[in-house]
């Protein structure tokens, strides 16, 4: 069986973070570990605290993972502190480890940007030019590319420039603002377009993580990349179309929509 580490942040209601992680790994058919960089606080309203871990004990763990089950890919999430994205850096070039798939968390969905100047350039400098592919959305890719981003032009030579300036391929993920989830890979071969399904489910919370999980899975069973972002984004528009409805805000999507009705099966009264 292949294998995957997430390393991110939990999320304490279990709809984005780790949590979605192992899900959307399990659900993608590899065995999921984990390396937690933070615990959150937070449900579908908002994060109510975060307590980050210690860079001494994040490479604990990821140590003790890639020392016994050495992962067939990582994913790498939620990412808070210049110390925490070092370590994780040297881990993994101490490991030469392969299919890195980074989900550059740097903006809140408010608009809030989450890492610090100096933490945003460590991420630049050390953790992204090691990665197989990173997966900005749209205010993101602007930090990363030093301009505006309002077209689809504009997201192709954002990608672009992202691409030449860290090596790494680029998944630009679009929104409703520019498109309808379309989706766009830059690699040495160019641009791809991944068209979206537009699914009308206010419950999004995770897509983000899910998503970048789900590529990470799919480069573990050794699928390339063009096939692995086309699986995910088949994955992730099945888990919003089933219409789970939790929670008092953005609720999250059922990871496990495709699982067999013998395991969902409820007790009778």
């Amino acid at each position: 069986m292949r294998t995957a580490l997430s390393i991110a942040g939990s999320d304490s209601s279990g709809g984005a973070g780790i949590q979605a992680d192992l899900k959307t790994m399990t659900m993608n058919g590899v065995f999921a570990m984990s390396a937690v960089t933070a615990l959150t606080a937070q449900n579908t309203t908002g994060v109510i605290g975060i307590l980050e871990a210690d860079p001494e004990f994040l490479q604990k763990q990821i140590d003790a993972v890639f020392e016994d089950i050495r992962p067939d890919a990582v994913k790498i999430g939620m990412v808070s502190s210049k110390g925490l994205i070092e370590t994780i850096a040297d881990r993994l070039a101490f490991y030469k480890a392969d299919k890195i798939v980074v989900d550059p968390v740097m903006v809140a969905t408010s608009g809030a940007q989450l890492l610090e100047e100096d933490a945003v350039e460590i991420l630049k400098e050390k953790l992204l030019p090691m990665a197989s592919v990173i997966t900005p959305n749209i205010p993101e890719a602007e930090i990363l590319s030093e301009m505006e981003i309002h077209t689809e032009e504009e997201m192709v030579s954002a990608a672009e420039k992202i691409y030449k300036s860290l090596g790494c391929a680029v998944l630009l993920k679009g929104g409703h603002s520019i498109n309808d989830a379309n989706d766009l890979l830059f690699t040495e071969n160019g641009a791809v377009w991944f068209m979206g399904k537009r699914i009308e489910n206010p419950n999004t919370h995770g897509t983000g993580c899910t998503l970048s999980s789900a590529i990470a899975a799919n480069l573990a069973k050794g699928f390339d990349l063009e096939v692995s972002v086309r699986n995910a984004k088949d994955y992730i528009s099945g888990a919003l179309a089933d219409m789970l409805d939790l929670g008092k805000g953005s609720g999250p999507m059922n990871h496990a929509f495709d699982l067999k009705e013998v395991w969902k099966k409820e007790a009778e009264d």
